[in-house]
Order: C-alpha cells, then structure tokens, then sequence
C-alpha cells in the first residue's frame, strides 16, 4: 500500500520537463464511479432510453458484474445516440460535470494531477469514455491531452456508430504508446494511474505505474509486479470521525456567538459583541473540525476597511473561512433560504446579515441600500458574487450586485480566492474533512471612479484576475 504523501514525494524526485508523461485513467481512478451512469439518469428523466436499448444494458451490466466485458456496454450506448447533435451532448456534459460529475472526482487525484503539472510534465487523459464524458473535466483539470473513445459524426450529428471502436484494454494501451511517440515522451521516466483490470497493459506500458483502487486481477498483478498500489475515499464519504468533529465545529462556533448575543443583550450593542466573539467562534469551528489555512496576503485584509470581499463559492465552509479571516466590523450576504438554517442561524443574526430575496427585486434593493449605509458607517461586506456554489475550480459569471454596492459606498473591493475548501465540505455533504485550505487575498481594488455604465467590464476584470490566480497560484509572499 502506498500513501498518498509518498506518491507526491515520487513525482517531486523524478525528472522536471514535458518528455516526462502522467496517463491518468478518468472513471473508478480520477472519479470515484462511473460518469456515464450521470448520462444514463439524464436520459432516463428524458424517456430518451428505448426498452430495447434498457433491457440490453441491463444484460450487460449483469453479465459484467460475474466477470463479463462491460466494454459491450458502450456500442449500445452509443448507437442509441444516433441523430443527436453534437453541440447539444456538449452542452449536456458541461451541465452533468457541473452538477454531478465535478463532485465525484477524488481530491488526491487532484493533488496528483497538480504535482505533475507543477514538474512541467505532459499530463493524459486517457479513458474509454466518450469525449462528451471526459472533456469538461480535462478543461477543468487543465491537461495536456484528452485521449478518448471518439464517436462517428456527420453533419453535426451522431450516426450511432464508433468507427474505431471502444478505446478499452489493449485499445487504450495501444492509444498510450502513440501518445507517447506524438509527444517524445520518455516512457522510463513516465508515470500512469488506473483501476481496471483490462488497464494492466496501460500501466505496463510505463516505468512508473501506479493501480489506484484497483480491481482484484489488477491488484494481483501490482503485487507481484511491486506496483504502488493507492486507495482513496469516494469523494463526499463521511466517517464517523468527520461527523462528530463537524458536530464539534458547529456547536463550539454557535456557543461562542450565543456568548456573543448575550453581550450584545447586556450591552446593546451587537457590534461591540460580534467584535468580541465571531473572530474567535469561527476560529474555534475551524479547530474542531481540523481545517488549517495557509494564507497568502493576509496583510491586505486589513490595508483598506471598510471594502466589499468577494470570494469564490465552492462549499459550505467558505463562510467560516472568509469570517475567521475579516475578523470583527463585517456583516455577510446570503439566499434567503438560508436566514433558517439551524446551523449558520446563531451568526446570521449576530453579524445581521442581509438575505436576498430574488424573486421580489424591490425588497432586494431595499437590502442593498441597508447594506450601502452600513459601508458607511464602517463594516465591511462579505459576498460571493457567483450567487451559488461552483463545482467546478473554474469561476461561474458574477453576478453585479456585490461591484454596485461597493462603488455606490466609494469602499475598495478585496477579491479573497479560496482553493482546497471544496475538497473539505464537498457540495452536497453535511460534514466537515480535516485539512489545508489555501487563500489568496489580492489587492484592494479601488471603486471610487467606477461609473455604472462600465460596470461589467470591472467586474469581468475581476473575475479574471481571481480565476488566474486559482490556475497559477501564487507562492507564499507573492501578490
């Protein structure tokens, strides 16, 4: 068995530069199950699946679990595509990666991923998935190359048909072996990472493999070959630790604000109160579940208050990062779904949060203007402008409000770029895993010459510049 720490500390070791190749299998390796049963559920919600083309699948599904060849699964697949456009089924893969997909990738493999391309090497995507699968995620991940199972298309449509066939077993080794010729890869020094059984020729054809959850005939095959043999957690899987240091985490933040309310009922002043307890409540949270963060530019938090800080939405813990940070003289943003959640009430009411009721703009602009006053009067602002959790590491469009309100309070904006908190506090999960939260604060911003009419391009500006700093993200001190 090999961890995940050891792993990293291999790819530090070996050669820098792009004739080093990383070929990473995509479903069971750098996602935990299959992306293809995302699409299956959309059709099936779409009645888009004949009886046919079901009871076929189901036969081969059954057949695969006794040791059966599940590559037979795709050509039925595919031909039940025939005559979609393609535009559409890459619309639908952006869509099913960020509502589904993005959540089942594995944050070691990631790391993995990351540490190959901080060594300059050429990283693969090689899968017997269909482009539509794999491409939103190779975006995502930013390799080098999708190599993947390619589907006939004419005229901008699907004839059902796969003219190379299913890029599967020794498909996909062989498509391995080319790429390393494409890119003059040095296969002694190349690294590979998969699950399957009929991945043992894929890995084969590397010096440096690695079986990552790997299936009973692989992980025979590792062991007598002595190949580092990983095992990961499905993404958003919560043991019995993480629950009850969440239960920690919650209850320990919500006792020091109720220390807080109860100052503020004694004083009548819920600021003087807030300052005095929701630096350490959220301090405290963060402890108890075991989240550690590694800030760069903390000093700029501080450098002009007050200001608007916008942060990129990724989990539900990104609340309490941003909150442990600003510290005192702030007040947050949120849906007004979540003004009644049990768990962020006790601080909603302390920092007297606004809660934006889209659906009735009137009472949204009333808020704003609140919010506009309390500028004034010196707290800060808390917002993500991406208005929901993103799933993806790329930005979602912002959206103006937040860029509005800090040019008609003439306070600076403060991009606050989170990474890593996704990985924490999964979307879509209740607790919290211990780890490293990495944060980037970028330089205030300043608002006062902002006129209305440019605003989308400020705020494009803006997004850009956060969205750069998570693609190439700054060493300790920089920015």
């Amino acid at each position: 068995m090999s961890t995940l720490a050891e792993t990293l500390a291999r790819i530090d070791a070996s050669p820098r530069g792009a004739r080093v190749g990383a070929f990473v299998d995509l479903d069971g390796t750098l996602v935990s199950g299959y992306t293809a049963f995302a699409f299956y559920r959309d059709r099936l919600r779409r009645n888009d699946i004949g009886p046919d083309e079901l009871l076929r699948s189901v036969a081969v599904i059954a057949d695969s679990v006794v040791g059966g060849d599940a590559s037979r699964l795709g050509p039925i697949a595919v031909a039940g595509l025939r005559g979609q456009r393609v535009e559409d089924l890459e619309r639908l893969g952006e869509r099913l990666y960020a509502r589904e997909v993005a959540a089942m990738v594995r944050p070691e493999m990631r790391e993995v991923v990351r540490a190959h391309q901080a060594r300059g090497h050429t990283v693969v995507l090689a899968t017997s998935a269909t482009r539509f699968q794999a491409a939103a995620l190779a975006r995502d991940l930013d390799v080098d190359e999708l190599v993947c199972t390619e589907l006939e298309v004419r005229d901008g449509h699907l004839t059902g048909a796969l003219p190379d066939g299913m890029l599967w077993g020794p498909a996909k080794a062989a498509a391995v072996r080319s790429a390393i010729e494409r890119h003059a890869l040095d296969p002694r020094e190349s690294f590979a990472y998969a699950n399957g059984d009929e991945d043992v020729a894929l890995l084969a054809a590397v010096r440096r493999p690695h079986a990552v959850n790997p299936e009973s005939l692989l992980e025979r095959v590792a062991r007598l070959e002595d190949w580092p043999v990983l095992r990961f957690a499905d993404p958003g899987g919560s043991g019995l630790r993480s629950a009850l240091s969440t239960i920690a985490a919650i209850g320990g933040m919500n006792a020091a604000l109720a220390l807080g309310g109860g100052l503020a009922a004694l004083r009548r002043n819920r600021r003087a109160a807030l300052n005095l307890s929701a630096g350490p409540a959220f301090d405290v949270a963060l402890s108890l579940a075991g989240v550690r963060l590694n800030v760069t530019g903390r000093e700029k938090l501080w450098q002009e208050r007050p200001a608007v800080f916008v942060f990129n939405h990724q989990s539900n813990l990104d609340p309490l990062v941003v909150g442990a940070l600003l510290r005192r003289d702030f007040t947050a943003t949120g849906k007004k779904e979540a003004k009644w959640d049990p768990s962020a009430m006790l601080v909603g009411r302390l920092v007297d949060a606004a809660y934006l009721d889209r659906e009735r703009p009137a009472a949204a602009k009333q808020e704003l203007n609140r919010l506009v006053a309390r500028l004034s009067d010196g707290e800060s602002v808390m917002i993500a402008p991406e208005g929901t959790r993103s799933a993806t590491a790329s930005l979602q469009p912002f959206k103006h409000g937040a860029f509005h309100l800090a040019m008609q309070a003439r306070v600076p904006v403060v991009p606050v770029v989170l990474r890593d908190t996704g990985r924490l506090m999964p979307p879509g999960t209740t607790t919290i895993r211990p780890g490293t939260a990495d944060v980037c604060v970028l330089g205030p911003i300043a608002t006062d010459r902002w006129k209305a009419k440019d605003i989308a391009r400020h705020v494009e500006r803006v997004r850009s510049r956060m969205q750069e700093t998570l693609e190439r993200w700054p060493g300790h001190g920089e920015l």
